[in-house]
């Protein structure tokens, strides 16, 4: 809980750092994965995945980003698994269905009940109690700004059925 906690004011402290320079050019998707330092597994996975061209492409995108503590509660080896090249397909279809077509912000998601990814399938969407799953992942940050989308972290890795 510590470490979660730790990272969460990391990413606060640099998402108002960049809030504060405000003159300062928003990086893309991906640059801002990187920058924020808990989402290793999900950069490696784009890389091998040959998709970090794409997210740094024009969009807009929206990302459900699993950190790298949603990747660790994934069975053993899934990771391993997918990072291989003869998986690629696999793991193009899973990162592919953490994203959505446009610029989707947290106030606009919470009126949805399901959106249609990149993959092709569509995610379920539940707001209850004020807080919202995304395929059962729970959203636990909302609305990081990209100059080509939004980032929302996501606590577990979602797959296509």
């Amino acid at each position: 809980m510590k470490s979660f906690v730790a990272r969460m004011l990391a990413l606060a402290v640099v998402l108002g750092a960049s809030a504060i320079a405000g003159a300062e050019e928003k990086k893309d998707i991906v640059d801002t994965a990187v920058g924020a330092g808990s989402f290793k597994t999900l950069v490696a996975a784009v890389k091998a995945a040959d998709l970090v061209e794409t997210l740094k492409g024009k969009g807009p995108f929206t990302v459900f980003a699993p950190t790298d503590e949603a990747f660790a509660k994934l069975p053993a080896g899934t990771v391993e698994s997918l990072l291989k090249p003869e998986n690629k397909k696999k793991l193009i279809a899973v990162l592919t269905y953490h994203v959505v077509p446009g610029k989707v912000m947290a106030k606009d998601v919470v009126k949805l009940t399901e959106a249609k990814t990149v993959q092709g399938s569509a995610v379920k969407i539940v707001v209850k109690e004020g807080k919202v799953s995304v395929d059962d992942a729970n959203v636990v940050t909302t609305d990081i700004e990209t100059s080509n989308g939004v980032i929302h972290v996501i606590d577990a890795v979602i797959l296509p059925k």
